[in-house]
């Protein structure tokens, strides 16, 4: 009978509870993707979750995706970063890093030059810079060293996390980034090693795995997937066919946890959880936010056999949401505004529940797990 409440393993980490905290991208950086002070303080107010996962990490400059994104290749970088880590461990977190290369969901804007790519293909639609939306370029497809080179620098990346005190990181292979465009057939059109029927296609992710496995250990390793999600303007159409081959190279690695997305393909979704043995972190989606649809979806994800489930923006709005979880009390509603952008407004100002005037009425979030 897992509940929402109880501890789960996950790799390494023994999670408390097994509410973790969605990666979510907030804008708090500088220009050269150093998280600003107070970043540290606004994931140590959100340290009573399972565990944490940072939002999307670029380790290179021409890995970034978006301005005022989090970076991790400098001195400052680290010392930034670690900063983060001690404040959520010294507030009983756990916390990991999750590390994206954008691929061509890029622009040269960010980084003076032209954005790497399984193939040249361009995304439909504008990429946010410096200088306002505009179109994304066609990529450059990237040759034998870019990929070794890109492997590189996740692997980099990772080893610094851990030595800066992180718990493990999650390698982001999903929502259209790098990696999910090596997965999709309509990005990838190589016909190399890398690119054609999905035993090929799912080299990149599989080597990326193995690489950082290698360096900080597969129990320390976990990845982000959305099978069928159409997000960066991706497709796979033939992913019933992609994902098990994919499961199956990943098998022998054997990294700590799967991370599944809301928006990705119910049935796929489901038949990745019948699929694999190990853990799964479900982000499934809440609706609008409401708290009985809240329920209702964790409840099934828990029916469903997930092994815990991730929140966005009810942890955006909500730092102490295991508790309102656990009491059934009511939501803060998050400020579309401030997202991306207020500094510290919208940031680390939303109140905590005060339990004599929240509403107590008992939640159960027991389930029968199918597995």
């Amino acid at each position: 009978m897992p509940t929402l409440f109880e501890p789960v393993q996950l790799g390494r980490l023994r999670l408390p509870n097994r509410i973790v905290m969605a990666p979510m991208g907030r804008g708090r950086a500088d220009r050269n993707g150093t998280p600003l002070p107070y970043v540290a303080d606004y994931y140590a107010q959100r340290a009573a979750a399972g565990l944490i996962v940072s939002e999307a990490t670029s380790p290179a400059p021409h890995a970034a995706g978006h301005p005022y994104g989090v970076h991790w290749h400098s001195a400052d970088d680290t010392a930034a970063w670690k900063t983060v880590a001690a404040a959520v461990h010294a507030a009983g977190g756990r916390m990991t890093l999750q590390i994206m290369h954008a691929g061509r969901i890029g622009h040269p804007d960010l980084y003076g030059h032209i954005p790497l790519a399984p193939s040249p293909v361009p995304a439909a639609g504008l990429a946010r810079t410096w200088n306002g939306p505009q179109p994304y370029p066609v990529p450059r497809e990237m040759s034998p060293s870019d990929i070794a080179g890109a492997i590189d620098d996740v692997v980099r990346c990772a080893v610094a996390a851990v030595e800066a005190g992180f718990d493990a990181v999650e390698i982001h292979g999903a929502n259209g980034y790098l990696i999910h465009q090596f997965l999709s057939s309509t990005v990838n059109r190589r016909t190399d090693g890398y690119g054609g029927p999905p035993h090929r296609r799912v080299r990149f992710a599989v080597d990326l795995v193995e690489a950082v496995a290698a360096a900080i250990g597969a129990e320390r390793t976990g990845i982000r997937l959305s099978p069928g999600f159409g997000l960066n303007d991706m497709s796979e159409p033939d992913a019933a066919e992609l994902y098990p081959v994919l499961l199956e190279a990943l098998r022998p690695v054997g990294p700590a946890y799967l991370h599944l997305v809301h928006g990705s393909d119910p049935d796929l979704v489901r038949a990745v959880r019948a699929r694999w043995e190990g853990p799964i972190v479900l982000n499934p989606g809440t609706g609008d936010l409401d708290p009985d649809a809240t329920r209702a979806v964790v409840a099934d994800a828990l029916a469903a056999g997930f092994d815990a489930i991730s929140f966005g923006k009810q942890f955006l709005a909500n730092p102490d949401l295991p508790h309102r979880l656990a009491e059934g009390i009511g939501f803060n509603r998050p400020d579309p505004a401030t997202f991306y952008q207020g500094g510290r407004q919208g940031y680390l100002d939303y109140p905590k529940a005060d339990l004599r005037e929240g509403d107590t009425t008992s939640w159960s979030f027991s389930s029968t797990s199918s597995r």
